[in-house]
């Protein structure tokens, strides 16, 4: 079984920061990409940012220059730190991890929960 397990979520008044933790636990053999993904009430889920084992990161376009991700190998932890944060980025946020529990494993998605983000005055 894999646990993937988010944490940080709250109200926050514009401008204001939030850091986002994701951990992922359980039978794990190897971490590829760990990520964040955003869905507004109303719209579509997209892809806030993501990094991969060889440090990649990929941001949506805009959330550049105000969040940044990071990773914990050790720990099997994503984090990721908003800064600046605007009315626009209110949304439940889901850590998403792709990861191989075995040697011979392709690779499988695992999400977590989701966590509420909520930016207003």
């Amino acid at each position: 079984q894999v646990q993937v397990v988010e944490s940080g979520g709250g109200l926050v008044q514009p401008g204001g920061s939030l850091r986002l933790s994701c951990e992922a636990s359980g039978s794990i053999f190897s971490i590829n990409t760990m990520g964040w993904y955003r869905q507004a009430s109303g719209k579509e889920r997209e892809l806030v940012a993501r990094t991969t084992s060889s440090r990649t990161t990929n941001y949506a376009d805009s959330v550049k220059g105000r969040f940044t991700i990071s990773r914990d190998n050790a720990r099997d932890t994503v984090y990721l730190q908003m800064n600046s944060l605007k009315p626009d980025d209110t949304a439940v946020y889901y850590c998403y991890v792709i990861l191989r529990r075995v040697p011979s494993d392709p690779g499988s998605i695992y999400w977590g929960q989701g966590t509420q983000v909520t930016v207003s005055s």
